[in-house]
């Protein structure tokens, strides 16, 4: 299976990187956006609405706090979830919506400069790189799991590592022939891998609460 039937482009479409007349993408990348943004988008939103319960009254219990190591009441009253000295979900908000008006953007046909798909590449990068140091706040120094986050992580990852192979293929991300070939043949290797291991780490991290 090839990088296709998610970066598939028309006819018309130039495809050698120089953005002459702007890049598109095809209809998978572009719901590819669409989704993972709404998935982000979804957790951020409810994140946020929690928080500000828990803000009016600090008893109220999140309705994803399961147990003592799912428990996003855990997350939500940590350092770590204002790092920015405001609450975490609230840059989703607007990160997440603005994925999801590109993905719009393209299923109607829209073409961007390379440097608009880098912008992306890069934002998307900062997301997935954020979402990895969460990742470790979350299962070794709060030591609590929270559902939502980790949807987000989910979409997050995938956003990043398909956005990726889209600029690799366009050549607006320049790597060794051989590199370039292998990702666009396995494309969905890294993402799989990638949220893999996460999902290991989560697995050993409490080993002994999920086997008793």
């Amino acid at each position: 299976m090839t990088t296709a039937a998610v970066d598939d482009v028309s006819s018309g479409e130039r495809a050698n990187g120089d953005g002459a007349a702007g890049i598109g993408a095809g209809r998978g990348l572009a719901w590819l956006l669409v989704i993972t943004g709404a998935a982000g988008l979804l957790a951020a939103w409810v994140i946020t609405i929690d928080k500000f319960k828990l803000l009016e009254d600090p008893s109220f219990t999140p309705g994803c706090s399961l147990n003592p190591v799912v428990s996003c009441g855990n997350i939500m009253k940590s350092d770590q979830a204002s790092v920015f000295g405001f609450p975490n979900p609230m840059l989703g908000l607007v990160t997440y919506g603005m994925v999801i008006a590109i993905g719009a953007g393209v299923l109607a046909g829209a073409r961007y400069k390379p440097w608009f798909w880098l912008g992306l590449n890069a934002g998307s990068a900062f997301g997935a790189g954020f979402c990895m140091w969460l990742m470790y706040q979350s299962l070794y120094n709060i030591a609590s799991l929270c559902l939502w986050c980790s949807l987000a992580w989910v979409a997050t990852i995938v956003m990043f590592c398909y956005v990726t192979v889209h600029n690799i293929r366009h050549r607006i991300i320049k790597v060794p022939e051989g590199v370039r070939s292998a990702l666009l043949e396995f494309h969905w290797a890294p993402p799989v891998l990638w949220i893999g291991i996460i999902g290991m780490l989560i697995l050993t991290r409490w080993w002994d609460f999920w086997t008793s």
